[in-house]
């Protein structure tokens, strides 16, 4: 039985060869801050990796290639979209940035509904491929739940993070603007990016019409300065293929290589962490046991605290698979709520349409960022609706592509090739999601993985909330671009299921109640003290921004107390 250590044989020189102070699983991008924080702070640390190692620069291959010298133009195979199904799905993903993702048909997943699982198993993780969009959340958000009664209310408030978020941007080099918006907090930023021509315009209408309502430039993790060794950004737009300038925060290139100038890191590649073990006379982890996922063999590793950074739905795949006779549903699942109050923003719903008037203006390089519509709903007594709780916020922008129909051949058509097309201008929204006890993730052992692991069964949906929510999405995009003066304005909602915002979080959640939530205020669980989790599952709401700023501050505030307790002996 997992857990169960009564018969094993220890090899006291291998227990000491395995014994560090800490271990993090996964090296993501909360993976990478927690073993940066550790190894810093003097913590000889383990960092476990399922999947292969990626070596900054030298494995970002053919991203300086151009289009036409790829074998299929950037374009996926069939066999690309037979190999990954859900994968090949992602915006992110194609013909040099695909090994970066995983083979679907060797990593199965259950959905009880539709549900979009993206990922990547390798060092960096999602790190690699990520959006880049950062925001702070606001008490707005950490407040809701207590508020209006959905979830469990937060442990903590915005000044618990406020100066956590600014040593975090410091270090993961953001660029933005200060806007003063109380609803999205000011950081510390790089210099802004600029928006085009006609972002201003229609950012100028919309501050004219809508007195509640913002449009900004993005706010996004590529480097307009330099950050030590790392970028500029080179207005590439190929991030999700690795950034040979380093243009970009990852774990690659900035927490790993940090973590490793202390001397106190170990990194171990090809390492599936099987579960947790717990130690029921100390009340404690004592280690965790990992399968080499090439050999097949497994092994013990033993410290003194343990982070689990593996993602979301990895986390929780570790915690419900770490059974023993104190804990047989799971390490401190004493709540049962570990797998349970799954979260992913919705949306895929919009508008978009052309302007008129700047004929003669053109975009000058391909910045890999957009604009940003700051949350406007239920943020003030002026905003509050009464047919749904909670908000959203828009991405989006303005390019002008190239005209079309192409006439002549030879130089003729080259010639009308080079013609500019039309303006068009397009924002898309991102909205909460409550947290639902009855949306989870559990173990099936019936259904193996091709290591012959438990799969996870994914039961995910929006529900009314979501809905109501989206008719305002719909309604309000259509409304800001006709009143900016955007013609032909159509609305859509693509309706994609849960997963594919790529923003999962909320399976093992923070709160006060060690009956109702699995961590405490320092991401701590209630119920094993020495085990953090400061990945998306800790997350008690969703709130509609972007959440990865978010887990790196919780990261490290959550590394400080771990280290602090460490050295007064409390751990």
């Amino acid at each position: 039985m997992p857990g169960d250590t009564t018969n094993v044989n220890i090899n006291n020189k291998a227990t000491a060869q395995n014994t560090y102070d800490a271990i993090v699983v996964g090296s993501g991008i909360s993976g990478g801050w927690a073993a940066k924080e550790l190894c810093e702070k003097g913590l000889k640390t383990l960092l476990l990796e399922r999947g292969r190692d990626v070596v900054h620069i030298k494995d970002y291959t053919d991203t300086e290639k151009a289009p036409w010298e790829l074998p299929h133009h950037g374009n996926l195979t069939q066999a690309d979209r037979e190999n990954s199904p859900i994968q090949s799905k992602c915006y992110a993903f194609n013909e040099v940035s695909k090994k970066f993702f995983v083979n679907d048909v060797e990593n199965p997943y259950n959905q009880v509904k539709p549900f979009s699982w993206i990922r990547g198993y390798h060092v960096g993780g999602r790190s690699l491929m990520w959006g880049r969009q950062s925001y702070r959340w606001s008490d707005i958000d950490f407040s809701a739940n207590g508020k209006d009664g959905h979830g469990v209310d937060w442990p903590i408030r915005y000044k618990d993070m406020e100066s956590w978020y600014s040593y975090v941007e410091k270090f993961a080099g953001i660029s933005g603007a200060k806007d003063g918006l109380p609803q999205l907090p000011d950081g510390e930023f790089l210099p802004a990016m600029e928006m085009n021509c006609v972002e201003k315009h229609v950012a100028a209408r919309i501050k004219e019409r809508f007195k509640e309502r913002a449009m900004i430039i993005g706010r996004t993790a590529n480097h307009t300065a330099k950050v030590g060794d790392r970028g500029p950004c080179q207005y590439r737009s190929k991030c999700q293929e690795g950034c040979p300038f380093g243009g970009y925060f990852s774990s690659n290139s900035a927490t790993l290589p940090a973590a490793r100038k202390t001397g106190n890191l170990t990194l171990r590649p090809y390492s599936i962490v099987l579960e947790v073990i717990y130690d029921k006379d100390t009340k404690k982890a004592k280690g965790v046991r990992i399968m080499d996922s090439e050999t097949l063999k497994t092994e013990e590793y033993y410290a003194r605290i343990v982070f689990l950074n593996a993602s979301t739905l990895g986390t929780t795949f570790v915690l419900l698979n770490s059974v023993s006779e104190v804990f047989p549903n799971g390490l401190g699942n004493t709540s049962e709520q570990i797998g349970h109050n799954l979260m992913d923003h919705h949306y895929g719903v919009g508008a978009s349409g052309n302007i008129e008037g700047f004929e003669d203006k053109y975009t000058f390089g391909r910045r890999p960022n957009g604009i940003y519509v700051p949350r406007f709903r239920n943020i003030s007594e002026q905003t509050m609706r009464t047919d749904y709780v909670r908000g959203f916020g828009y991405q989006g922008g303005a390019s002008r592509g190239r005209a079309r129909g192409h006439d002549g051949i030879g130089e003729d058509l080259k010639d009308s090739l080079l013609e500019p097309g039309e303006w068009s201008m397009g924002i898309g929204s991102w909205g909460e999601h409550l947290p639902y006890y009855d949306n989870k993730a559990t173990l099936n052992k019936d259904k193996k993985d091709k290591w012959g692991l438990p799969t996870l069964d994914i039961d995910c949906e929006f529900k009314e909330n979501e809905m109501k929510m989206r008719e305002d999405m719909k309604a309000s995009a259509v409304e800001m671009l006709e009143a900016a003066g955007v013609k032909n304005v159509k609305a859509y909602d693509n309706a994609p299921p849960p997963g594919f915002c790529i923003h999962e979080m909320g399976t093992a959640r923070m709160g006060k109640d060690p009956k109702t939530s699995v961590l405490n205020k320092w991401n701590q669980m209630h119920d094993v003290q020495n085990v953090f989790v400061t990945d998306g599952s800790c997350m008690a709401s969703s709130a509609c921004q972007n959440p990865s700023l978010t887990y790196m501050a919780l990261t490290a505030r959550a590394a400080d107390h771990a280290v602090s307790e460490l050295k007064k002996g409390n751990l």
